[in-house]
């Protein structure tokens, strides 16, 4: 069956950086308000409005590089940090004595923060300390004295920044653990249909070829051997299987990538199929078919794993009750769910036999049917009783008429 392979991606900084980039506009213009509003305590009002015009222009037109990291280079965030320094140390050359003894604010104002908050998206927490240590150091210059005020504004800054830089570490740190594990089920839950579609086919053909050249004696004997040996390898292969490493997305902004890969269900387009046609062929002289005389509609991909679990539970009828056991299965169409139920006149299963087997690796009931219905949102139930034969009761829920297989792998 065709696959698709689906790629999540998943980035805690991307809305950090949009952030960012409307605190840089939205404070540019807070800065030049605050201009507007007290322009007669500037001394030199032209060398603010040169600045002010600078600042305008390397605002708006350095939007796209703190879009994401790539783009914010270290560079960038230099010039960005010398930018919000020279706009500090003007004031105390264009502002009067009296605007900065009464802790006026500096010519770039809150828009300084704006360039140490980049350094801690970027860098996290020590590139955050790097960038604040000299923004303190101007305000220091700027006001003359460590004023009160100042000394606060200052130490504001710099835990905020480092804070910040911080969580974006951990955020980092998280976001690839989530991605590891999310692959880890993704490639669990293909290992796991994998494991079905092996163990309804080439197992159970080595198996044969294993009990038939026992009895045939000879060198069919050793070709027995031979198959049981292979029979063990490939259980031990299906049950443990192998985990991709993570992979991170090259540009590291657009976060973790975990990729999934689904089966292909296009045909589900072409509507609900009845699964009273999935179901007819196994109907034989030793098994009984007992079905609504309505449709029982569901979603291909889902009439054809319930189909296949069905056909696993007849396997195990006649490799563990005989060729002579009979078999019932009923098919409920209820309102909710789909109910198919397969029961044999067998000796039964002894208690604690099926947890022995799948600790050998015999994955018939945990995978062909417990795991596909499992994958469906259904389940399976089994009821044995030693002597009385066995019932599996297979359900999915109505949910699949409409799509395929519930969530995602």
């Amino acid at each position: 069956m065709p696959k698709r392979e689906r790629v999540m991606r998943m980035s805690v900084e991307l809305p950090l950086w949009r952030a960012l980039t409307a605190y840089r506009v939205l404070t540019m213009l807070y800065a030049v308000g605050l201009f507007v509003a007290a322009h007669d305590d500037y001394d030199r009002p032209g060398i603010a409005v040169a600045y002010f015009a600078v600042l305008c222009c390397w605002t708006l037109a350095t939007l796209p590089r703190v879009q994401n990291a790539t783009a914010c280079t270290k560079r960038f965030l230099t010039a960005d940090l010398l930018v919000a320094l020279t706009g500090i140390l003007l004031t105390p050359l264009v502002v009067s004595d009296q605007h900065i003894q009464d802790s006026g604010p500096t010519l770039p104002s809150i828009w300084t923060a704006g360039s140490v908050l980049a350094f801690a998206i970027k860098g996290g927490w020590r590139w955050a300390a790097f960038a604040s240590t000299p923004v303190a150091a101007a305000n220091l210059i700027e006001r003359g004295h460590p004023a009160r005020d100042t000394v606060h504004n200052v130490i504001l800054v710099w835990v905020a920044s480092i804070a910040i830089g911080y969580v974006v570490e951990v955020a980092r740190a998280s976001e690839r653990t989530l991605a590891r594990a999310l692959e880890i089920e993704a490639a669990t839950r293909e290992r796991e249909r994998l494991a079905r579609d092996i163990h309804d086919s080439v197992l159970q053909v080595l198996a044969m070829v294993q009990r038939r050249g026992a009895v045939i004696g000879g060198e069919a004997a050793e070709l027995g051997r031979m198959a049981g040996e292979q029979e063990v390898a490939l259980r031990t292969l299906v049950s443990g299987g192998l985990v991709p490493v993570s992979r991170v997305s090259r540009d590291a902004t657009e976060g973790a990538l975990v990729v999934a890969v689904d089966e292909d269900d296009g045909d589900d387009e072409a509507g609900p199929v009845d699964l009273r046609a999935l179901l007819a062929p196994f109907a034989a002289a030793r098994v009984s078919l007992a079905e609504p005389g309505a449709p029982v509609l569901l979603a291909p991909a889902a009439a054809r794993e319930l189909a296949a679990a069905v056909g696993a539970a007849l396997d195990n009828v006649r490799r563990h009750a005989g060729e002579q056991a009979r078999a019932w299965i009923l098919v409920e169409d209820e309102p909710d769910a789909v109910i198919v139920t397969v029961r044999d006149d067998g000796p039964g299963i002894a208690e604690g036999r099926l947890a022995q087997a799948e600790g050998e690796g015999r994955l018939g009931v945990a995978q062909s049917i417990r795991g596909r219905l499992r994958d469906l949102g259904g389940g399976a139930e089994l009821v044995s009783t030693p002597g009385q034969g066995t019932e599996v009761e297979l359900t999915v829920p109505k949910q699949h008429v409409k799509r395929g297989k519930a969530g995602t792998r």
